[in-house]
């Protein structure tokens, strides 16, 4: 692990977790597994304070652990789970515009608490729901449950590995730590719930959502000391389904900049026709036939068979072949070849990064050498048409520079916490601001009454606010398209080394 990969892992953890699980978990990247004891000695932390951060860590995935001989358990971090963490803004955006607010929520929640059980979620998401809905509105849980089932059914979330029945019924002593598993068909079997129930707003602890008096409540299923319908059945946010996504979008849109958008909707369908039974290491999706991608084409895209036919057979002879025919039966049968269309957009990636970093010559000299595989000096010169001492000039400068770096990110973090540390106090400011107005808008206070409490924030420090926020959000931004580039270039390198 380089570096600037140290680096952006100490950002990400100290940013979502605090100080002391960021020293453990840094120290675990830089030095490997090890046992409990031999991490409190090194890092100088109390054993209390290592279990505490080591549990937070394997709650949210970023540690393992193994049980050697012995009985010697070792932790041991996920580097790359780690660094996944940057991309939390975009798997939640994502499953607002597939699944709206209901979907962003339970994957937030997810995220946010590394592994929760179902009905948790459910309880969680729609309290949350609730209190932006107007009064005398509440949101059902069998609404959320709804939308939880359609994130498990397309692979979204999944169960997590749980401890076997046997091991908890064996007499014996038990073991160092507990052995995990799953079975792979019961990972997005969601458990037979019957939530009853309805979102509940924060309200004081002598008042229920509906504004009776604590005595006239009436009680609910969970005073009683019956067990939850499916406690030991965990769920977490599945980021390999997400990163399939992410992929299968970058393919459409590349299909849509290069031919039209009717294509790219072909595309799409036969994407999504294979989200589920095409796993995302392999190399093309399932064969699908000309017949079946027509009866899948969304409702109201009024395109004839023909037509059809005819868009499939230019994808499919396109030099790009993100397209491939694979058969004749059911009117043709087509597949999506999905490390080819990675290697396009590798290679599209690059050369943009190269062209914006060392000039339209250079990014000439770089698509000769993709082409071509491997060139001389002399061989440069001539195929790019350019002057011996430039072209050497050239080589040099794109040898000795990196063309992508995880050092990019992580200063765009230390100047987004810079800007935020350097305005803290009016940020602290604007918030109480805003707490009160709020507490007063559902009092029903009157508008004189807000716009005295507003003007406690002067026209300078609004001003101030306001570049803060513009500023974050282009950090933000800026964040979010390094990722995708590096997404980009780390998906096409997974793919290769997995065909090796």
């Amino acid at each position: 692990m380089t570096q600037a990969e140290i680096k952006l892992c100490s950002l990400l953890l100290q940013e979502h977790f605090g100080e002391i699980v960021e020293k453990i978990g840094v120290h675990l990247i830089r030095t490997g597994s090890q046992p409990l004891r031999v991490i409190a000695h090194d890092t100088g932390t109390s054993l209390d304070q290592v279990k505490k951060a080591l549990c937070v860590l394997i709650q949210h995935n970023l540690v393992s652990y193994q049980v050697h001989k012995r009985g010697v358990v070792e932790y041991e971090a996920q580097c790359s789970r780690v660094l996944r963490m940057l991309r939390y803004p975009r798997y939640i955006y994502t499953t607002k515009t597939l699944y709206s607010d209901t979907g962003e929520l339970i994957v937030e929640e997810l995220l946010l608490n590394g592994k929760l059980t179902m009905s948790a979620v459910v309880k969680k998401v729609a309290d949350r729901l609730t209190e932006t809905m107007e009064d005398g509105k509440t949101m059902d849980y069998a609404e959320v449950s709804n939308t939880f089932v359609r994130l498990a059914d397309t692979h979204f979330v999944q169960r997590c590995p749980s401890v076997p029945t046997t091991e908890n019924s064996d007499p014996g002593p038990p073991p160092p730590a507990p052995t995990l598993v799953i079975n792979e068909k019961d990972m997005y079997l969601v458990p037979k719930l019957s939530l009853i129930g309805k979102g509940k707003r924060r309200r004081s602890s002598d008042e229920d959502a509906a504004g009776e008096p604590k005595a006239k409540r009436p009680k609910h299923t969970t005073d009683n000391k019956e067990p939850i319908p499916d406690d030991g059945i965990y769920w977490q946010a599945n980021l390999d389904r997400f990163h399939q996504h992410f992929r299968d979008q970058a393919i459409v849109s590349a299909v849509a900049n290069r031919m039209d958008q009717t294509s790219s909707e072909i595309v799409r369908t036969m994407l999504r026709m294979s989200e589920i039974t095409t796993s995302s290491s392999a190399p093309f999706t399932q064969p699908l036939s000309s017949n079946e991608i027509f009866r899948s084409l969304p409702v109201g895209y009024n395109i004839s068979k023909q037509v059809l036919d005819q868009y499939l057979t230019l994808l499919a002879d396109d030099p790009l072949e993100f397209v491939g025919k694979s058969g004749d039966s059911g009117g043709g049968m087509y597949v999506i070849n999905l490390h080819k269309a990675l290697a396009s957009l590798a290679t599209a990636t690059l050369e943009s990064v190269v062209q914006e970093r060392f000039g339209s010559r250079c990014a000439r000299i770089f698509r000769l050498v993709l082409q071509k595989k491997h060139l001389e000096q002399k061989q440069v010169e001539d195929f790019a048409m350019i002057p011996a001492k430039e072209a050497k000039d050239m080589l040099y400068k794109m040898l000795s520079e990196n063309f992508m770096s995880l050092q990019s990110i992580a200063n765009l973090i230390e100047r987004r916490q810079f800007e935020t540390k350097e305005n803290k106090r009016l940020l602290e400011k604007s918030q109480r601001v805003e707490a009160i107005i709020a507490s007063m808008q559902a009092t029903g206070a009157e508008e004189a009454q807000l716009q005295e409490i507003e003007e406690m924030i002067t026209a300078p420090e609004r001003q101030q606010l306001e570049t803060l926020k513009r500023n974050v959000n282009k950090l933000d931004a800026s964040e979010i398209q390094v990722d995708e580039t590096i997404f980009l270039l780390e998906s096409y390198i997974e793919c290769t080394m997995k065909r090796q």
